[in-house]
């Protein structure tokens, strides 16, 4: 399966559990794509210096071949369904330990031992 393939699949598997299976939303509120953006600025700054300097390259053959400040736009796709399977799992999550302790029930969290 070539790097572009496995980018989409990533994105709509991502969507799937984010819309579907945990039910967080998450892409459909404005506050999400607003700390996207935030992510995306810096991802492709790095993505630009990296791919820009040779750090990483890519075979032609594998990826669209449209760049992005120098990096493949899979990257982007890559990283849009990282940041975004990573936001909702913590929603989901925190979502899990809200209803627990609104119903009365203990969670098996501990206090920070920091301080």
């Amino acid at each position: 399966m070539s790097y572009s393939a496995l980018a989409v699949l990533a994105v709509v598997a991502v969507l799937v559990m984010d819309l579907a299976v945990y039910r967080t939303r998450l892409v459909t509120r404005r506050v999400f794509w607003v700390a996207y953006a935030i992510v995306l600025v810096f991802q492709l700054l790095m993505n630009g210096v990296l791919t820009g300097l040779d750090v990483v390259t890519y075979d032609p053959s594998a990826i669209w071949g449209l760049r992005i400040a120098y990096a493949p736009v899979e990257d982007l796709l890559f990283g849009f369904a990282m940041v975004t399977l990573t936001l909702a799992s913590w929603a989901a999550v925190n979502r899990r330990a809200n209803t627990a302790r609104r119903r009365g029930l203990g969670t098996r969290t501990r206090r920070s031992s920091t301080r």
